[in-house]
């Protein structure tokens, strides 16, 4: 994977310019200010809830647990929740990176692979077939469905093309859109018939980091390192393919396989964090294409501020979604759209945005 350029003799690189010097200064002190604010959103996650506990209950829940209900409440059900946003934040930060540096559109969303979609008619087809209905069980369906949904997508798009350079991204976001369209059609149709037990989906299908079992944030971890070790790889030819995929072969640049192993990085990513909590959107939709204001065209560098941001935007989001309708509470994937759209309506109609 990381040999995707060609042994072709290079010039030495020239030494960086002052102002080169100024920029990564500032990109660097930016990356320090948003894992500032990715800290206060976990404290806030764990702080704060339907329940509410003292400071230093808190505290002491966390430095010495006694077995009371209120430190369990802290220590086993918003810890967990709040590790399991940070996993699932940084795996669709960084999906949704990937997705629009493939697609070289800066609104796409890693649904455009069809791994929502995937994952949620592996479930559906689980729950209609198995009558599977806890997390548990359908966990490793949802995962199964996201990998082959984005597999299916890519090797669709790539018909006719004979494997040079991969599909084109506008063919794979065609073939994508379809997909999606087609999955949901088929889900829906299983849900009407029978109402009551998918009833029990509901959450799973709104999104939530919510009533999770124990544990599940550990669970997706090993698919999203590997996911998040992929996408390190694609990181600096993707600068090459921004430029075109002419421009990219020009340099010695495989462009199939950087495409290839992005689809296998966004597959992982986002696969398991589909799987766990639902379909969350506007997370790999909004947060990157918000960071380009700070980075501009790196994608080394929006891929690092996606995955300390987006999980930040993810517990924000379930915190609101707390306080809201309190002591109810409200999925964070219901919250998400409530933030993430008039934040994108106001990214897409500033003056900058066509420059992004």
């Amino acid at each position: 994977m990381s040999q995707v350029l060609t042994k072709t003799a290079e010039p030495p690189p020239a030494a960086p310019s002052p102002r080169q010097t100024r920029r990564g200064t500032h990109r660097l002190l930016g990356l320090g200010v948003a894992l500032g604010v990715l800290s206060v959103a976990v404290l806030l996650s764990v702080a704060v809830g339907s329940a509410m506990l003292p400071l230093d209950v808190v505290w002491q829940a966390l430095t010495h647990p006694d077995g009371s209900a209120s430190h369990a409440t802290v220590g086993d059900a918003r810890v967990d929740r709040t590790l399991l946003g940070i996993v699932v934040g940084v795996s669709l930060g960084v999906a949704g990176a990937l997705i629009q540096a493939l697609t070289r559109n800066p609104l796409a969303d890693p649904g455009v692979l069809g791994v929502n979609a995937g994952a949620g008619f592996a479930v559906t087809l689980a729950v209609a077939v198995f009558g599977v209905t806890r997390i548990e069980q359908y966990l490793p369906f949802a995962f199964a469905g996201a990998v082959a949904g984005s597999a299916l997508v890519y090797l669709a798009a790539s018909g006719g093309r004979g494997g040079r350079g991969g599909p084109s991204p506008l063919r794979l976001t065609l073939v994508g859109v379809a997909f999606t369209a087609v999955l949901a059609g088929i889900s829906q149709t299983l849900a009407l018939i029978d109402t009551e037990t998918f009833d029990r989906m509901r959450f799973w299908g709104a999104g939530t980091i919510t009533d999770r079992p124990t544990g599940t944030a550990g669970d997706i971890v090993p698919f999203v390192l590997a996911g998040l070790v992929v996408a390190l790889c694609c990181a600096r030819p993707l600068n090459a393919i921004a430029l075109g995929d002419d421009a990219a072969r020009a340099v010695g640049l495989r462009v199939g396989a950087t495409r290839c192993g992005v689809v296998i990085a966004v597959a992982l990513l986002c696969g398991a964090a589909t799987a766990a909590a639902g379909p969350l959107m506007f997370v790999g939709l909004m947060v990157p294409h918000a960071v380009r204001w700070l980075t501009g065209p790196d994608w080394r560098w929006i891929l690092a501020y996606s995955a300390v941001l987006a999980p930040a935007i993810v517990l924000a989001a379930d915190v609101l979604g707390r306080l809201i309708v309190m002591p109810a509470e409200l999925p964070v994937g219901v919250m998400m759209p409530l933030i993430g759209a008039p934040v994108l309506i106001l990214l897409v109609r500033g003056s900058r945005a066509r420059e992004l």
